[in-house]
């Protein structure tokens, strides 16, 4: 297609900022509709966003919403695509079911206006009402002044706090939108029971966010490749598939409400898709980020996160060079996989590059990450809960402690200093809602000695870590996260006890779990035993976990030891 000869032109990105309202959107609107309407008379074209507001400043973008069918989704986008406009790009476009479609239009002087055309299917499940919902904000805002003065203020101060990224100042600002609709009484209705939540994936916290879904009267189907996987037990039904299996996926949704994710090996194609049809929490970005170590780093550095010093590297060449700058002992990580420990190797020496590449068994050219070892003081994480009306809880600070790269132990609220614990509640916070994540988001964070905070891993989910809020918090992590990502209001994260947790790993030879000292664990009464039903135990698999509360951190950890000593599996 020529687009010298279409309507529409390439899309005209303006540096980012906070414009006076500009009356030629108006007109820019009114022809594009017209353009559309030549060719079907039977679209309505609405006029959407701040553009459509007289006074309202913003980025003067002319956003058009087109209702349609779901049916006819494709043969609209089709006509729009005649018409000049491109297909959406970026981090976390908008999908084929309700395509955005973006382009230009010529107006005086040469100037381009840019335009956003919306595809909205009124008869969609899940997303049919958010038009109708956005025209009455539009209305409203038209009508108030006191609310439109509001909006330009918001969007003055996200521009004034120093935002330079289009998509974190959309997301700043329909923070600011998505509490006023609620307030204005225009907020989507939350997911209320016995709707069911789709789990991908069915390990131990996929069991866990069951658990305490069913307690509220929630349904749930899993998708995991064991179908007697830890919450098949608890599931109403258990779909059997790979976390690559699109089609297994979409058998999952069809039984679904909303859609979550317990683990971040989930493939994006998969979310992608599920994405189309449903809501899926905390979303896809959150997963972009966090399955691949050097897109994390990237997105920690780009949001002002400390992190280790690092390097991609595809090479052992590359690997020597990598750590005479940054000085050893590094750590050598495979960019995909790994969990537990796994897919990682320690270097001390140049001269062990080529052993630590081997080591990894990654394809030739493949990068990794390769970061400086630090010497921290603690180990510490922070779990935080954003709510889909964008309302956030953060749960105290835990330390922690692993054995080649496995959790132990956790235990709750950390030893820091409340300058500490209020740093990693920032920082948590920020990465949060720099994700756009409607979830739950867990940082793994190392305290250096001059009291500064290290990320080391981002979690987009429920944690190992905050498995101690199940018996000391009023809301643990896991009913939490249901009410995030059904829309319910947040509890309260006040802990009421200090805790700790022990896991229970397995040991020796892969055979059939048969446990074994959980009465002798039980015998202190502040002790509870948690398994994970998992039919096989083999050498560092994780079972169960010991939790206990105490008087303060170190008696509730010394109890969590004592107890977590006696669990152990029988060897035949």
């Amino acid at each position: 297609m020529d687009v010298a000869t279409t309507p529409i032109g390439p899309y005209a990105k303006k540096p980012l900022d906070v414009y006076d309202w500009d009356p030629r959107t108006v007109d820019v609107a009114r022809r594009v509709a017209a353009l559309i309407n030549e060719r079907r008379p039977d679209l309505v074209v609405e006029h959407t966003g701040s553009s459509s507001v007289p006074g309202l400043p913003g980025k003067n973008v002319v956003d058009l919403g087109i209702e349609t069918t779901v049916a006819d989704v494709p043969a609209v986008t089709g006509l729009l695509l005649e018409l000049g406009f491109q297909p959406q790009d970026g981090a976390a476009p908008w999908p084929p079911t309700r395509p955005l479609l973006i382009g230009s239009m010529a107006v005086d002087d040469g100037d381009r206006l840019a335009i956003h055309a919306h595809v909205l299917p009124r008869d969609h499940r899940v997303f049919g009402r958010h038009h109708a919902r956005d025209l009455a904000f539009r209305d409203r805002l038209r009508a108030d002044d006191e609310l439109r003065n509001a909006y330009a203020a918001r969007k003055r101060e996200i521009i004034g706090e120093g935002v330079t990224s289009a998509f974190r100042y959309s997301l700043a600002k329909n923070e600011w939108i998505r509490t006023t609709l609620e307030q204005i009484g225009l907020a989507d209705p939350a997911i209320m029971p016995p709707a069911t939540i789709g789990i991908l994936g069915g390990g131990q916290l996929g069991r866990m966010i069951g658990l305490a879904a069913r307690s509220m009267g929630y349904r749930l189907a899993v998708l995991d490749p064991d179908p007697d996987c830890p919450a098949a037990a608890i599931a109403d039904e258990v779909v059997v598939g790979d976390y690559g299996d699109v089609e297994a996926a979409l058998r999952l949704g069809n039984v679904s409400d909303v859609i979550t994710y317990e683990l971040e090996h989930v493939a994006v194609e998969v979310v992608d898709r599920l994405d189309w049809d449903w809501p899926v929490r905390p979303g896809i970005l959150p997963l972009k980020v966090t399955q691949n170590r050097l897109a994390e780093r990237r997105f920690l550095e780009a949001e002002g996160a400390k992190v280790a010093p690092w390097r991609a590297v595809r090479d052992t060449e590359e690997l020597r060079t990598a750590i005479a700058a940054l000085g050893a002992p590094v750590r050598v990580k495979a960019a995909t996989g790994g969990y537990d420990g796994r897919g990682q190797v320690r270097v001390d020496a140049e001269d062990n590059a080529e052993r630590a590449l081997a080591e990894l068994g990654r394809p030739d050219g493949e990068l990794v990450l390769v970061e400086r070892e630090l010497p921290f003081s603690a180990e510490l994480s922070i779990v935080c809960c954003h709510g889909i009306d964008v309302r956030a809880v953060t749960y105290p600070v835990a330390r922690n402690r692993h054995d080649r790269g496995i959790l132990i132990e956790s235990a709750a609220p950390a030893p820091v200093d409340p300058d500490v614990a209020a740093a990693a509640d920032r920082v948590v916070r920020r990465l949060a809602v720099a994700m756009g994540l409607e979830g739950t988001l867990t940082a793994e964070l190392f305290l250096m000695d001059d009291g500064q905070l290290v990320v080391n891993e981002l979690a987009p989910r429920v944690h190992n870590t905050g498995h101690w809020t199940v018996d000391a918090c009023r809301t643990s992590q896991f009913e939490q996260h249901v009410r995030a990502i059904t829309g319910l209001p947040l509890g309260s994260v006040e802990q009421h006890l200090p805790a700790a947790i022990v896991n229970t790993l397995g040991t020796g030879a892969r055979r059939p779990a048969r446990v074994l000292g959980v009465d002798e664990a039980l015998a202190d009464s502040r002790v509870r035993v948690e398994l994970y039903d998992k039919r096989e135990v083999f050498e560092r698999r994780k079972m169960g976990h010991v939790v206990a509360v105490g008087d303060d951190v170190d008696d509730a950890l010394g109890r969590a030891r004592t107890a977590a000593e006696h669990v152990r599996w029988a060897d035949t």
